[in-house]
This record gives C-alpha cells, structure tokens and sequence, in this order.
C-alpha cells in the first residue's frame, strides 16, 4: 500500500477515494493550464497517481491539453453545467443580452474562454437589416477582437504575456483595458466588424466570460465604445451582480 502524502491526504473526503483526488486535480486545474509537475504540486498527489488521473480525466474529456500540452480543464464540464440548467450565468444572459440588443440595435453576445479559444455560450440576434452574426456554440480566436481582449487583460502575467503571441492587439492595448474597465476592436476579427466587450466577473472578482456588442464599422464607427461603452458595462455589471447574489444565497 502506497502511504506517501499524496496517498493518504484523503482519508477524511467523501469516502471513495479515486473521485476525492479527481476532484482535487479538476479544482487545481480551475486556477489555469498545469503541467504535471505543477499538478502534482497544487494536489499533494503522487506524481504517477496525477499522471493516472488526469489521462483518465481527458480520456472523459474532462480534461484537455492546451497547445503548449499543459492540461486544462476540458469540454465535458461545460455540457454537464449546461444540461444541468444550473448555470445562473447562462440563465440570466438571455434577458440582459436582449435588452442590450435592444438598447444598442447592435447583436449582443457572451463569450467564455475554452483553453486557447473563446466560446459564444449566449447571443441575441439584431432581428433585420447588416450585422454581424456569432452563432451561439461558435469558436474564435483568442487573438483578435474585443472580447478576446477582455478575457486576456486579466490573466495572470505569465498568461496573459503567452496570449499576447501571434495577437493582433498589445500589452499597451490591454493595459487601457485593464484601466478602463472595456474594449473595443474594429476589424481586429473580421474587417468592417467592430465590437465593445466588457468583463463580467465570479464572486471572488475573476473575470469568468466577456459581454459583447458586434456590428458593422458602418453603423458603430472607428471608435465605438463612445457610442455604447457605458451599456456594455451596465450588462457585464449585472451579470456579474447575479453571480454574487447566487454566492450569498448559497
């Protein structure tokens, strides 16, 4: 019997032990991407026990690996959140994101980062007439466009500095992010598209998923965040009011 520290550090959890220590190494996986190394750091984990756990955990595509083979937390979690109907983010998204859209006659989106891309997870179609259509579900780049900005600024410094490879954006550019609570692109993603975004934060103040606008550089202009900066924010900020008060409530 193996009685090493990482073997024997969860005598005292839920009884079944294997699902203890994954459990432990998918709440390690939550604070970023961990090589196995830092995995077996973060969980007091014998490193062949982490290794197991974590293949295993990828295997049910709990877990996944990022381009730099560091593993992250995988697509599973997100389907199983959702399918749950528990997700009070998602729940509350619909209404704020029409009302945005109706607000600013722009489409309106949420956007969470999945390991080196971003996921549309809500939307809110503009009904007639150009705009610039995210099916919910889609896949884009972390390396362009507002939301992707916003969903970097607040990274952890080695994070962030690895996003800025390869982006059309800068570190300067997400300092002013950073500053000011919001950004903007314009043709960044896709030209003669501009977007606002803005950060809607956990409870502990992470920023967990980007509120944006999209539309033609036609109607929103070279600098768009003077036209709806102030509504995107207003969004972010009660989404990120729900998150708190479903916290309290818990």
């Amino acid at each position: 019997m193996d009685t090493s520290r990482g073997e024997t550090a969860y005598s005292s959890g839920s009884g079944v032990g294997v699902l203890d220590k994954a459990a432990t190494v998918l709440g390690a996986l939550e604070a970023g991407p961990a090589t196995l190394a830092q995995l077996v750091s973060a969980t007091g984990l014998a490193r062949p026990t982490a290794h197991r756990l974590a293949v295993a955990l990828e295997y049910h595509r709990f877990v996944a690996r990022d381009m730099q083979g560091r593993f992250i937390l995988g697509p599973r979690l997100g389907e199983l959140s959702a399918a749950a109907g528990e997700d009070r983010l998602l729940a509350a998204a619909g209404p704020v994101l029409n009302a945005l859209r109706d607000h600013t006659g722009e489409s309106a989106q949420l956007y969470r980062r999945q390991g080196d891309h971003r996921v549309c997870v809500a939307a809110a179609e503009r009904p007639m007439g150009l705009r610039d259509s995210v099916p919910l579900g889609a896949t884009l780049t972390m390396q362009a466009g507002s939301a992707a900005q916003v969903l970097l600024a607040w990274e952890e410094p080695d994070r962030l500095h690895r996003g800025l490879h390869g982006a059309r954006f800068t570190a300067t550019m997400l300092s002013a992010v950073r500053r000011r609570g919001w950004s903007q692109s314009v043709g960044e993603r896709e030209p003669g598209v501009a977007s606002i975004s803005a950060p809607v934060r956990g409870p502990n103040g992470r920023v967990l998923a980007a509120v944006s606008i999209s539309g033609p550089v036609e109607r929103l202009t070279r600098q768009p965040g003077r036209l709806h900066a102030a509504a995107v924010i207003s969004s972010a900020n009660h989404l990120t009011e729900v998150l708190r008060r479903t916290a309290n409530s818990n």
